[in-house]
């Protein structure tokens, strides 16, 4: 068992064989419990079991720091650590029981960079602080009653005025059909000012329908209460984004960064230089095992790898 003291930051190695060492004692009990062509099984259960891992490693590591009253400033670095190796495991496992395709790779990594750079503001080294987010139906609810006061300061007949509260529930009937989920990534105050983070690997040709959710969004949030800032942060350079991303970027509601920018801004905001961490504990091509990173070149996927 690796000592869980604030040196583990520095522990890539331990860490990755810790993974490794029971990544591959759960595969022995799901291969005994799934057999070969029940691949999909296979890889939710070893995926499950890494999480698991993982989660029972930050949950020790996180009491064991409050004990002791560690800063984040030692505890993130840590968590940092652990969730980079159990990610590079979690790779390389899933890949051995069901060969990962493009669409299922690039979501995967979308999905590790955002819960990775999601810990910054879980675990910030200055006064941002977490909240819960709104619902959609408090937007709505909040509208209506603006609409419903205003109606009726209006000279009309009492029937004209249930008509136009009439077709103005018909429109809200055209803008969704249901509740429209406000939860982003990330939603956290800092003073003063409220802000909500969706994180992104990048904008491929096929977001038009994304783009359009995360504008409908942002306007819902504009709406309930002015001071809420909308951040989208992406992995991928700009010129890696399709043009939806610019749409997003020139909407005048989202504050959209890419890239270096996007690593600028986390630190601007949780006070941890997350790029400079990056630059000196990430590297998915040496710290993958050899047939995992063969697949990734074959594919040619390598620039899902730069963070």
């Amino acid at each position: 068992m690796i000592d869980l003291d604030q040196t583990l930051s520095d522990k890539k190695v331990e860490l990755l064989n810790y993974f490794r060492e029971r990544a591959a004692a759960s595969l022995e009990e799901i291969k005994r419990t799934y057999t070969n062509s029940q691949f999909r099984e296979q890889a939710s259960a070893i995926n499950t079991a890494i999480k698991e891992t993982r989660s029972t490693l930050v949950k020790t590591l996180t009491q064991k720091a409050i004990k002791e009253n560690w800063d984040n400033d030692a505890l993130l670095p840590c968590i940092l650590m652990i969730a980079y190796t159990s990610s590079v495991v979690l790779l390389e496992a899933r890949n051995e029981v069901w060969s990962y395709n493009f669409m299922d790779f690039s979501r995967r990594i979308g999905e590790l960079w955002e819960e990775f750079c999601k810990l910054c503001f879980e675990f910030p080294l200055n006064e941002a602080t977490l909240f819960i987010p709104p619902l959609f139906s408090e937007v709505k609810q909040k509208l209506t009653n603006e609409l419903d006061t205003y109606i009726e300061l209006l000279v009309l007949p009492k029937e004209q005025k249930e008509e136009l509260k009439l077709y103005y529930n018909k429109v809200w009937s055209l803008v969704t059909s249901g509740e429209i989920q406000l939860e982003l990534d990330v939603h956290f105050v800092l003073n003063n000012e409220k802000y909500v983070v969706d994180f992104k690997s990048g904008f491929k040709s096929s977001e038009k329908g994304n783009a359009n959710r995360l504008l409908l969004v942002a306007t819902a949030y504009k709406i309930l209460e002015e001071d809420y800032r909308c951040l989208l942060l992406v992995r991928a350079d700009e010129s890696q984004n399709s043009n939806y991303f610019q749409i997003l970027k020139n909407s005048g509601i989202w504050e959209a960064h890419c890239g270096g920018e996007a690593y600028m801004r986390i630190k601007d905001l949780s006070g941890f230089d997350i790029s400079g961490w990056i630059m000196n504990n990430i590297n998915w091509q040496a710290d993958l095992q050899s047939e995992m990173m063969q697949h990734v070149k074959t594919n040619s996927w390598e620039h899902y790898l730069i963070w």
